[in-house]
Order: structure tokens, then sequence, then C-alpha cells
């Protein structure tokens, strides 16, 4: 599956150490994330993660492309509900093409690692069935 994993400033340790936690569990999969978070991660962890710009660079909008073309299955976005953030409109976008595209999305710690736990319990194949429904044609449906 391919999972995207994003943090602001504040929520990045939390994020080293939740990728930490779960690395045998997450290295069997494919890792996407923002800039600066994805080099945390590979440097504390050792996982391959393919890294776009930073959020407030682009980031948040090359996943959320991702979504728009039915392409990532997991966000692990762990937002500071506390700070404001200059690109709001664009993580607001990105919440809201996980709910048309039905990707599951985690924003705090607690969430993530439940849905972390269940793809290695396989609880999340639905996600197998809703590509196939999304990439047929329009005149299918």
């Amino acid at each position: 599956m391919n999972i995207a994993l994003i943090a602001h400033d504040r929520k990045k340790k939390t994020m080293v150490n939740l990728t930490t936690a779960y690395k045998r569990i997450l290295k069997s999969h494919t890792l996407y994330a923002t800039g600066t978070t994805g080099h945390r991660i590979m440097e504390a962890t050792g996982l391959d993660v393919h890294c776009f710009k930073s959020g407030p660079l682009g980031g948040d909008q090359q996943i959320g492309a991702l979504i728009s073309e039915n392409k990532m299955d997991l966000i692990i976005f762990l937002r500071d509900p506390l700070a404001s953030q200059p690109h709001e409109p664009d993580v607001n976008a990105l919440i809201r093409l996980s709910d048309v595209y039905e990707v599951p999305l985690a924003t705090n710690v607690g969430t993530a690692e439940a849905l972390i736990r269940g793809l290695a319990a396989g609880f999340l194949d639905f996600r197998e069935i809703v590509k196939e429904e999304l990439d047929k044609p329009l005149s299918s449906y």
C-alpha cells in the first residue's frame, strides 16, 4: 500500500517515534512524506521514503494529487491543532480529498496507531476494492 506521512513541526518527533515503533510493519509498504518529515523518518529508521517538498512549499498538494489519482491508500497527518498554519487551505484540501476518495486518514497518533495495526492485520484490504471501483470508466456506473 502507498502511505503518506505528514507532520507539522511540533509533531515531527511524534511521527519519528511512531514510525520507529512500527518500522516492521511500514517497511513492507511504499512510503511518501513531505520534505523534512520524510528526511527525519529516514534518518531515524532507515526506512525508504519518497520525499516531496515541505508542506508549505507544495508538498501537501503533491500528496493531494496522488490521492486524486487514486494512488494513495493511507494518510497519517499528525496535525498541530494549537498552531495556526499558513498553508491551512492546503491542509483542508488534503483532508477533503481523503474523504472524497475514501482514503483512511489519521490526524493524531492514537488513530495512526490503530490504522497501522489494522493495516498489518489486513483490515484495510477494502482499499483494493475501492481502487477497482474508482478506476472504472464513468460509463460503467
